[in-house]
């Protein structure tokens, strides 16, 4: 930003204007009054030349009043000069202040009742504009997470609406004598009343991440020993499915530092939906990489992959590449949000990659070892 586009410059331009003019005023004053002085000074001595002394002092006494006179008359004239400037200057440089202010004013008033969608269009480029771009941003902001908030609400009701209609319909026909009471039945209105647990659960979690209450209890443990424990809990899961389960571990693994029930909890949403889509006769690899400051773990699977414009929005609330699929297999779609809000609470990182569709899925995490948060710690309490 250039600086005579800045407010404080502006204002100081004006109020250097109206020293100005109350200066050119006072000093264009003070030349006409001078000279009509002088003009009747030379007359006044022309009068004592002729006259006698008594004459040329009254002269020289009335010279000192008519200059007295004059310099009143200047500053008389100079202090309605500089009003008169002060008057227009102020005028014009608080009305390109207030109009906005009052613009800013009345849309910061509309946001507040709920139009989000409400903008200011200030053209200049002081900081009155600044200010206007940066409400704008939280207009937009505020927009979007709006439309978050309705899509939830659209997603949630969508998602309870679909296992209660299976339920309600099951025991209307279960009463009416149209379905039969066998195990069948039983077994899906089980599945269905244990999807439906399932998303308000997940839904409270999510509402506490979201929040900032996610409760995390980092310590040190050994990731090998979590990892072995995973893979023997999930090889009957994959080996029902005919998919291979392999973990790489390296010869020595150090000490991490985070909370490895949730870590446990990422590690299954991703894990199953590893499984998920992960055809028969595919294979599903962990790797565990360590590095100098972090461990990474790499969870890499052969299934039907992710196209490229999907990647930034997987870790969405709600938000499905195969929507039709991924609720037919029991997903709930906001495992991954889950996941992300658990790492980053642990200090890590999570994301994924893909070759496109057909060429598989990696999802990466990222942890602190417990020797690097330890030092951290350290270095700040000192």
């Amino acid at each position: 930003m250039r600086w005579f586009r800045q407010l404080r410059w502006k204002l100081f331009v004006s109020h250097a204007i109206i020293i100005i003019i109350a200066v050119a005023v006072l000093l264009g004053a003070v030349q006409i009054l001078v000279r009509s002085s002088i003009a009747e000074r030379a007359a006044l001595a022309a009068l004592s030349d002729a006259d006698n002394g008594v004459v040329a002092s009254r002269g020289e006494m009335g010279l000192q009043e008519r200059f007295q006179s004059v310099l009143e008359q200047a500053l008389l004239l100079a202090s309605f000069g500089a009003l008169a400037a002060a008057v227009i200057v102020s005028l014009f440089v608080s009305r390109r202040i207030v109009e906005p202010l009052q613009d800013l004013t009345a849309v910061s008033q509309r946001l507040a009742q709920g139009y989000y969608r409400e903008r200011t269009s200030i053209r200049s480029d002081d900081e009155l504009a600044e200010l206007s771009q940066s409400i704008n941003q939280l207009a937009e902001a505020l927009d979007r997470t709006e439309q978050r908030r309705l899509a939830l609400l659209a997603d949630v009701a969508h998602e309870l609406r679909t296992p209660l209609t299976t339920i309600e319909g099951y025991m209307e026909g279960l009463l009416d004598g149209v379905i039969a009471p066998d195990e069948q039945t039983f077994t899906l209105v089980r599945h269905e009343a244990a999807r439906l647990r399932r998303l308000t659960e997940e839904l409270g979690l999510l509402s506490r991440a979201e929040a900032g209450e996610l409760h995390v209890q980092p310590r040190r443990f050994d990731l090998r020993r979590l990892l072995q424990d995973l893979m023997a809990r999930f090889q009957p899961q994959f080996a029902a499915c005919e998919v291979e389960l392999c973990l790489q571990l390296p010869d020595r693994s150090p000490e991490i530092f985070a909370d490895p029930d949730r870590l446990v909890q990422v590690m299954v949403n991703l894990l199953s939906n590893a499984l998920r889509y992960t055809p028969a006769g595919g294979r599903v690899e962990v790797v565990l990489t360590p590095f100098d400051d972090y461990v990474r773990i790499a969870v890499r699977d052969s299934g039907i992959g992710i196209e490229p414009e999907h990647l930034p929005l997987i870790f969405e609330r709600f938000y499905r590449v195969d929507k039709s699929r991924a609720r037919n297999s029991g997903g709930t779609g906001i495992g991954l949000t889950i996941a992300r809000h658990l790492i980053y609470a642990s200090g890590g990182e999570i994301w994924a990659e893909s070759a496109g569709a057909g060429h598989g899925t990696t999802f990466f995490l990222t942890l602190p070892l417990a020797a690097v948060r330890q030092s951290v710690q350290i270095a700040v309490e000192a």
